[in-house]
């Protein structure tokens, strides 16, 4: 069976579980889930998501940007220069730990 047919074929509870297990940081017996296991099961998850037609606003990790869409709160908008000229740099202060 390869990991395509795996994910076509998971049971939704199976889904809900690994879901939950990843929101939590542990399986549902109580381990810890090591970051490998967190890495492998999110990748399932994610997968299982988008073959599934799941909705966006459903998905693991999905962000509502709300009113802020499109502003430059909103780290998809790309900045027009880095460098602006009415930032006064002697109002910033390095702080060295």
């Amino acid at each position: 069976m390869t990991y395509d047919e795996l994910i076509e074929r998971l049971d939704p509870t199976v889904y809900r579980s690994l879901r939950l297990s990843i929101e939590l940081g542990k399986w549902p017996d109580g381990r810890k889930l090591t970051p490998e296991q967190r890495e492998i099961s999110l990748q399932a998850v994610i997968y299982y998501e988008n073959l599934h037609g799941v909705p966006e606003e459903e998905r693991t990790g999905y962000i509502d940007r709300g009113h802020k869409a499109g502003t430059a709160c909103d780290p998809s908008v790309q900045r027009q220069s880095s460098a602006r000229s009415d930032v006064d740099s002697e109002q910033f202060v390095e702080v060295k730990s």
